[in-house]
């Protein structure tokens, strides 16, 4: 159970990593005219991402995709501020933890069944 669950918690973070990381890239590539090159480049991390989201353990694309949500949102924060000197105030912070919250309970609470 807990091999799954931090199985679960890696593929989130590789996906965050391919779809903020591509985001990232097309942005840079178009918005900061970095080339086609950053932006072909992020089109194919986006295309990771959609790989990766394939390889959760649970089966239900919903619930995946809306987990995944959550992950998405502390990511980009996460990203911000690490790669564009991006500072989250106290409510991005509380923001992000409810949207943790949220995660945990959509993928790893209890089921029957």
């Amino acid at each position: 159970m807990w091999m799954l669950t931090l199985r679960s918690m890696a593929l989130f973070i590789v996906a965050a990593v391919c779809e903020i990381g591509g985001a990232w890239l097309v942005w840079q590539g178009i918005r900061e005219h970095r080339g086609w090159l950053w932006v072909g480049s992020g089109v194919v991390a986006l295309g990771l991402y959609g790989v990766v989201a394939t390889l959760q353990p649970d089966a239900n694309f919903g619930r995946i995709l809306a987990a995944y949500g959550g992950v998405f949102i502390i990511g980009s924060l996460v990203w911000a501020a690490v790669l564009d000197g991006f500072r989250p105030d106290r409510w991005d912070l509380v923001g992000a933890g409810i949207a943790l919250v949220g995660v945990a309970v959509i993928m790893y609470a209890p089921r029957a069944g």
